[in-house]
């Protein structure tokens, strides 16, 4: 029944069945590890949500470099963990990162160096402060911090992807994405490789800022693409096999359709009669 499964149409059908389910079955392993990664990053922010902050050598190796560069990233099993550090704002580098979005509202983001002891800094991220009267790129009236010795603490924040421009607009840093090698160019001093997202601060921030707030990452979305390929997959294997059979069963007489009745040529009861 079953021996027109060996001509080139058919062989050609099952050839591209498996390379589809191939594909999807790839595809839903791509997902899998997405899951996955998403997962442990979900954690590391529950987990830093319970931690104590640990010093910021625990998350990042100090630069290395001269003034005007970044150092390394931080180890990606150090992200979204929290950290503490000590010295002083500067600042004449304040750098604002407009566009950025809190409550449905757009406004700016605050980064100010935190210069320390040994003359290195780490990006600090105030929090986010609405833009003054005239729209929502006109620029803030940024609170000062407090002077001397501060202490920080705070979620540790890779820096994040395209590099972006950076502009000087009213005498103020301005740009559009956190990209920390590109800012440090920007700036007197050899700077960490990410930066610092503020929980809190000694003494204390300005209440005018709000702080960013952590969103955990939508892992579920990518689980529901997993099962979603592997169906598919499973679909397409069944889909073979079913239309393989019915044309077996074709081939073979058993679902040739019944002809019909005729019940015009019956005899009547009352032509019987």
């Amino acid at each position: 029944m079953y021996r027109f499964l060996l001509s080139p149409r058919w062989l050609g059908a099952l050839a591209l069945t498996l390379v589809a389910s191939a594909v999807m079955v790839w595809l839903g392993n791509w997902q899998l590890d997405r899951y996955r990664g998403r997962t442990e990053i979900n954690e590391r922010i529950d987990a830093g949500e319970r931690m104590s902050p640990a010093p910021l050598t625990d998350a990042f190796r100090a630069p290395t470099g001269g003034p005007g560069t970044a150092g390394p990233a931080p180890a990606k099993d150090r992200v979204w963990t929290r950290i503490t550090a000590t010295g002083r704002y500067d600042t004449s580098n304040t750098v604002l990162v407009r566009g950025r979005t809190v409550d449905s509202r757009v406004g700016f983001e605050v980064l100010t160096p935190l210069v320390l002891a040994d003359g290195s800094a780490l990006l600090v991220d105030r929090g986010w402060i609405p833009p003054a009267p005239g729209g929502a790129t006109a620029q803030p009236s940024v609170p000062t911090p407090p002077g001397g010795d501060v202490t920080v603490s705070g979620r540790v924040h890779e820096t994040e992807s395209g590099a972006g421009t950076v502009d000087r607009r009213d005498g103020r840093l301005e740009t559009r994405r956190i990209a920390v090698p590109r800012l440090a160019r920007e700036l007197p001093y050899p700077v960490y490789g990410g930066y610092l997202l503020l929980d809190e601060q000694t003494p204390a921030a300005d209440a005018v800022f709000k702080a960013v707030p952590v969103g955990h990452t939508n892992n579920w979305q990518n689980f529901g693409y997993v099962v979603q390929w592997w169906l598919f997959a499973a679909m397409a294997l069944f889909g073979y096999g079913w239309v393989a059979r019915r044309e077996a069963r074709r081939a073979a007489g058993l679902d040739n359709p019944t002809a019909p009745l005729d019940r015009a040529a019956e005899p009547t009861a009352n032509a019987s009669a």
